[in-house]
């Protein structure tokens, strides 16, 4: 059946529209849902992998002149320790100061990941058990474009280095032959001795694919525009990928103990990633909900930024009337957002009923912007509802588990009959005599 009556407030104007009454389908798809797909790039992307597979360096540099507006050649395309160390020289102490922080709080915590190795002894004296290995080269894309992000660099970065990963290259778009000097220091804290400033799906497919400049990557990890995010679904099989990201989003559930101006705050800072970000307020409160709505349009006018916000909060926010905090959870569940907010009283004790979210920020003194910088955990997190299957960026998704197997000769006497009536039963006799062989030696 339905769950009871919600209503949003369209952000323009505040009208109350009763979505759960004209029932789920179009509407919760249409206005919630389905912001990511876009099939129109397919065809794009599988014409330039291609081309980078077939003409290798050629193929790049033609990419990367179109696209990242600059003429570099092969040999500049590559920027070495010296050149990271030089470029990045000028930043602040305060910017240097902030980064550092950052890194070692996510460095410490993503050391408290590190899983150990198994072995044991079953009552058949055989030995069973795993073995942690560290994935051996990572490609990092790093965005470049509208904004400049070397949290980017330190929240893939990390993980990969204290899981162990021996070879990481990263790559970023060289725009008008310029790359933000926090980037490369970021990436110079993190020890990577390598960029390629190259970006786009054509940097995508180099990484997986390997040119005469670019050696192939076993796994790529970072955030990209939708033509990066379509090329790294095409490449993966091939090699392995973070996962597919969509658009950044919040959800926030708040009572009414919060101040409207910090919680339009918190909805404008996700507002303001991109266009197609979304930021929706569930609240028990309505004159919270209208509050946040009049306030919310009063500070995206005042960001740089506000025509990204104000296009994203007309198209995808939302503010939403619960008649419970149960309620709100529970819509919040069938969300399953990239980003959660809990502004509420005891949030610790709402824990156990949230089943689907990528981060969970608990308290009014914990916004989504500081998991975002410094807080700890990476900020590669499940967007477009995959949290109601994946977890975000950690140590173990640059780690392999390799399992051990060693039988005792009492051990495969025992079972080894069992396991021959499965191969019989499969149709399978090499395996049966695989079997068969070793027990009749004894």
């Amino acid at each position: 059946p339905p769950p009871p009556p919600l209503f949003f407030f369209n952000p323009h104007p505040a009208i109350r529209d009763p979505l759960w009454s004209r029932g789920l389908g179009d509407v919760y798809k249409r206005q919630i849902m389905n912001r990511s797909s876009d099939t129109s790039v397919t065809e794009t992307v599988s014409s330039i992998i291609a081309d980078i597979r077939n003409d290798g360096d050629d193929a790049l540099l033609k990419y990367t002149h179109q696209f990242d507006k600059n003429e570099l050649t092969i040999e500049e395309i590559v920027l070495d320790e010296e050149e990271i160390n030089k470029q990045s020289a000028n930043i602040t102490d305060d910017l240097s100061n902030a980064l550092k922080v950052s890194m070692e709080r996510v460095r410490d915590y993503h050391k408290k990941q590190l899983p150990e190795d198994l072995i044991f002894e079953d009552d058949l004296n055989s030995k069973l058990g795993y073995v942690w290995r560290a994935v051996e080269s990572v490609g990092i894309y790093v965005p470049g474009g509208t904004a400049s992000y070397p949290s980017t660099v330190i929240m893939n970065a990390i993980p990969a280095i204290v899981a162990g990963v021996e070879k990481i290259s990263m790559v970023t778009p060289m725009t008008d032959e310029y790359i933000n000097p926090s980037v490369l220091y970021a990436a110079k804290i993190c020890g990577i001795k390598k960029i390629f400033c190259i970006g786009g799906a054509q940097a995508i497919a180099a990484l997986a694919y390997g040119t005469k400049t670019i050696k192939p990557v076993n796994k790529i990890v970072g955030p990209g525009n939708i033509y990066v995010a379509e090329a790294k679904r095409q490449v993966s099989g091939f090699t392995g990928i973070d996962m597919f990201a969509g658009p950044s989003e919040v959800v926030i559930i708040a009572d009414e103990k919060n101040d409207p101006k910090i919680v339009s705050a918190d909805l404008v800072a996700q507002a303001e990633h991109d266009e197609s970000a979304q930021s929706i307020l569930i609240t028990i409160d309505e004159q919270l909900g209208n509050d946040v709505n009049k306030e919310v349009e009063s500070q995206i006018n005042s960001l740089p930024r506000k025509d990204i916000a104000a296009s994203s909060w007309k198209n995808n926010g939302k503010i939403i009337i619960a008649k419970s905090l149960d309620e709100a959870i529970a819509l919040s569940n069938r969300l399953a957002p990239e980003h959660l907010e809990l502004l509420i009283d005891n949030p610790q004790e709402s824990i156990k009923k949230i089943k689907n979210a990528g981060a969970i920020f608990m308290g009014r003194n914990t916004p989504e912007a500081l998991g975002d910088y410094l807080a700890g955990p990476s900020h590669v997190l499940p967007t477009s509802r995959s949290a109601k299957f994946s977890s975000g960026l950690s140590v173990f998704d640059f780690l392999k588990k390799i399992s051990l197997v060693e039988f005792s000769k009492e051990g495969i006497e025992q079972i080894g009959d069992s396991a021959i009536k499965i191969a019989d039963n499969e149709g399978l006799d090499g395996h049966s005599r695989s079997i068969e062989y070793r027990l009749a030696k004894k």
